[in-house]
């Protein structure tokens, strides 16, 4: 049986821990398959496209900065790709239609979603960012019976424009946003502010809530300074490893019809990955 190549594509790509998850799973499944980074400029992925309908390509994942661009590629959007319009995940059907689907929803959901208390305070929640995953991370909260939402960014009009997909959003400005810290009991990074070689927060964040959650969509490092100092306060936190596994858990079923499980060796293979 030919080998089948699967691939993640998106700028850059060297901290992406997904070919070397994906190909965790292959091996302990016996699926003749590998998964492969292509790191492309946004003129190249009508490229890797063709190569998908031609089934040199079995499916790909996409990361940022392309969730949103690659959609005009493709044939189908459906689930939470229509809802939010962000697509992770893309493969060819049975009627070689090639579809775009959304598995970062689900990924926040298993990851955090599901195992915090959201009542009374968790009622309200500041997601910080408004590129890449935030779209997700609105309809994840939404799909969990979360009614309050606010978002903040550096650029006010990324801002805008995610409200004119979700206009219940509430939007705080970036320089204001520290000050209303305390009245939210769950806080989303959804920034690069924190990864490894990149910038940190430029004022620290206070004032969290004692009660309060913060997650982190960053798992490199699997500690940003924010959880650091967090944790020395007894605030709950979580970073985005887990967000990262159970997406791609996710795109794996939907590629291999096989859902693969989430083991100590995996996560510890991934962990001393980043270490």
């Amino acid at each position: 049986m030919k080998e089948k190549i699967f691939a993640i594509i998106g700028k850059p790509l060297s901290h992406s821990l997904s070919p070397l998850m994906h190909s965790y799973w292959y091996k302990k499944y016996s699926i003749n398959a590998k998964y492969e980074p292509i790191e492309i400029e946004q003129n190249e992925i009508k490229d890797v496209i063709e190569k998908i309908r031609k089934k040199e390509i079995s499916g790909i994942n996409i990361t940022l900065p392309y969730k949103q661009v690659i959609i005009q590629h493709l044939d189908k959007i459906i689930n939470d790709a229509e809802e939010t319009h962000s697509v992770n995940t893309v493969y060819l059907d049975k009627n070689e239609t090639l579809i775009g689907e959304n598995t970062d929803v689900y990924g926040i959901q298993a990851a955090y979603l599901n195992k915090i208390n959201l009542q009374k305070k968790m009622n309200s929640a500041l997601i910080i960012g408004a590129g890449g995953v935030a779209p997700s991370i609105i309809y994840a909260l939404i799909k969990s019976n979360l009614g309050k939402i606010s978002i903040t960014n550096r650029t006010f009009e990324k801002a805008i424009f995610l409200k004119k997909k979700f206009p219940f959003i509430n939007i705080i400005k970036w320089e204001d946003f520290n000050k209303f810290i305390p009245d939210f009991g769950l806080i989303i990074n959804a920034t690069s502010l924190g990864m490894k070689n990149s910038d940190q927060f430029e004022n620290k964040i206070e004032n969290f809530d004692e009660n309060a959650t913060y997650i982190d969509t960053i798992y490199n490092p699997l500690e940003t300074q924010m959880i650091n100092d967090l944790k020395q306060k007894n605030i709950k936190t979580f970073n985005g490893l887990d967000m990262l596994i159970y997406q791609g858990q996710k795109s794996f079923y939907i590629w291999n019809k096989i859902n693969p499980e989430v083991d100590d060796e995996l996560v510890n293979l991934l962990q001393d990955k980043i270490k």
